[in-house]
Order: C-alpha cells, then structure tokens, then sequence
C-alpha cells in the first residue's frame, strides 16, 4: 500500500517537459532535481537513469484536472505517462491530484518550476498518505 512507501521520485509531466523531483516519507520533504526536455524513448532513457541513482520504492506523478475537477486532455496523457512508468520500470505508480502546484512553484520564485512542482506534488502524497 502506498503508505509503506518510504522513497520516491515524483514527475510534474509536461508535453514539453517533465519535472523531476526525490523525496523521503522520513523527511516528509522532496527536493527538485530537474526537467527532462526530450520525448520518447530519450525521456524513458532519462527516467531509467534517475531511478538507477535514486532507487525508489514508487513513482508518484502529478495528475492534473480542471478548477472544477473536470478531467482535459492532460489528465489523460498524464495517466498514460504514468501506465508507461509502470509497465517500463515495474515500479509501483501513485497519481496525486497536482491542481496549481506549478503556479505555487511560481510564486515560490523557484528557477525551474517544473521540478519544483515535482517537489510539492511528491510532498503532498506523503502528507496525504502518512
């Protein structure tokens, strides 16, 4: 179950871009890596070399929605993201609802705000599942 999990890396996912971030459940906190600009197999080239360093027990990535909570086109290129996560790494995957974590990454004043909302959405699952 998710509340086991104890390390993480977290993805902000972006048509363009794909923020990055690691987290400890002991911490409670996350730390922004990076952005991964590429596409296809480079960015799973990219991903597989960040698990091979960071060693998580999951992957946790940020699912976006509407103000409403109405799914868009996003949602499912993100939850598509995240079935290709798991069916590439064999790693346990976790959506988190990542509404305005990109603008509070933003207003943070955070320099790459695709893996500072990496970072918040990583510590909102462990606030969530604690």
């Amino acid at each position: 179950m998710s509340a086991a999990v104890q390390t993480a890396l977290a993805f902000d996912f972006g048509v363009r871009r794909v923020g990055v971030a690691t987290g400890s459940r002991f911490t409670g906190s996350a730390e922004a890596l990076k952005s991964i600009a590429v596409e296809g197999d480079a960015r799973f080239a990219a991903i597989e070399k960040l698990i091979r360093e960071w060693q998580p027990e999951a992957l946790i990535i940020g699912v976006p929605f509407h103000p409403d909570g109405a799914e868009h086109e996003i949602t499912k290129r993100a939850r598509k993201f995240g079935r290709q996560l798991n069916g590439r790494f064999r790693l346990p995957v976790y959506e988190v609802d990542e509404r305005y974590t990109s603008v509070e990454a933003q207003a943070g004043g955070a320099r790459d705000v695709d893996s500072a909302a990496a970072a918040l959405i990583l510590e909102q699952f462990f606030r969530e599942h604690s």
